[in-house]
């Protein structure tokens, strides 16, 4: 799968699929260093307050870093209307394809953070979301 990593209009830098991407097809695993629920809440605390989101939750007791050893999945913005969902799979957690991708279109899914962090959502103009 040819990913592209470049500036994104929605924030900092975004994923952009380099070839066209069908419906429910695995794209990426995001990667980054398992850690354990009481580092994520240390690390989130960090990370939140630069406006930033670098973990995911895989369970009640652990989360992957993507600032930690991840890949270019960490760059995958947030969308109120994704066309992406994640998939935890064990330990693994996949961003599948929610809807046929065109080539050159920008990856999203939805972080479903709750509001947690504070962070206003910035996915399209107006959006009154927050992460």
């Amino acid at each position: 799968m040819r990913l592209v990593r470049r500036r994104s209009k929605i924030a900092g830098h975004g994923v952009y699929a380099g070839e066209p991407i069908n419906k429910n097809k695995r794209i990426v695993q995001y990667e980054g260093e398992m850690i354990s629920a009481r580092e994520l809440d240390r690390r989130e605390q960090r990370y939140q307050k630069k406006g930033l989101i670098w973990c995911f939750t895989v369970d009640k007791k652990r989360a992957r870093d993507g600032n930690a050893g991840g890949n270019i999945a960490r760059f995958i913005n947030h969308a109120c209307k994704p066309n992406c969902y994640a998939e935890v799979v064990g330990d693994t957690v996949w961003i599948r394809a929610a809807k046929n991708i065109k080539r050159g279109q920008e990856l999203t899914y939805d972080y479903n953070t709750g509001g947690e962090a504070g962070i206003p959502c910035e996915c399209r103009k107006g959006c009154k979301n927050v992460l």
